[in-house]
């Protein structure tokens, strides 16, 4: 795949990546669309979303596109997204979708009602706590902060923080979260820089 790649300039690479990652989240999200198939697009791809609606300046190069659907519906998504052209591969407990050659050029697939990794507090939401934006079907902001603050990861507290800089979220969503969570988005809001 890189010798594909090897007469571009490095700018020319990261333009094609970005592109590639978009080209996959429309693949997949209007597969879903077309196949009635109930999704949220989640994870850092929302992020993006909810920060491009706010200010596009802050949105950030993700790599990942989440699909979030109900453990009911995986077989019709297999189906659907197979057809489309993407190959399913089971990675370290994860449903993948690939588009590539490495599990990086993949869609992941999170399961609505259940945790995604065992050591999560929460579970992730339904899909019906979307709405349709534009052509896709976005997770609403305030279960995607919950998630965001379930997972935790060091991807998903620059996800938070990247909210909280252009003021989608704010000290006053520390109460709407159990407590745990909440105290995860204070850490967050106390320590700016670190």
């Amino acid at each position: 795949m890189l010798e594909k790649y090897a007469k571009l300039s490095l700018l020319d690479r990261m333009v094609i990546a970005v592109q590639r990652v978009h080209e996959r989240l429309k693949l997949t999200t209007s597969t879903l669309e077309t196949a009635r198939i109930p999704y949220a697009v989640a994870g850092s791809s929302a992020v993006a979303a909810w920060l491009a609606a706010k200010e596009p300046s802050a949105v950030r190069y993700t790599r990942d596109v989440d699909i979030l659907i109900r453990r009911a519906n995986f077989h019709a998504v297999r189906r659907a997204l197979e057809a489309a052209g993407l190959v399913y591969q089971r990675f370290k407990e994860i449903d993948l979708f690939l588009d590539g050659d490495t599990p990086r050029d993949a869609v992941r697939i999170i399961m609505a009602g259940e945790k995604v990794r065992s050591t999560d507090i929460f579970a992730a939401p339904d899909v019906n706590e979307s709405e349709h934006v534009g052509p896709i079907r976005l997770l609403n902001l305030a279960p995607l902060v919950q998630m965001k603050l379930a997972t935790f990861s060091l991807n998903d507290k620059v996800d938070l923080r990247d909210m909280l800089d252009v003021g989608l979220i704010d000290q006053t969503w520390v109460q709407r979260f159990p407590q745990e969570l909440g105290e995860r988005l204070q850490v967050l809001i106390d320590t700016p820089e670190g």
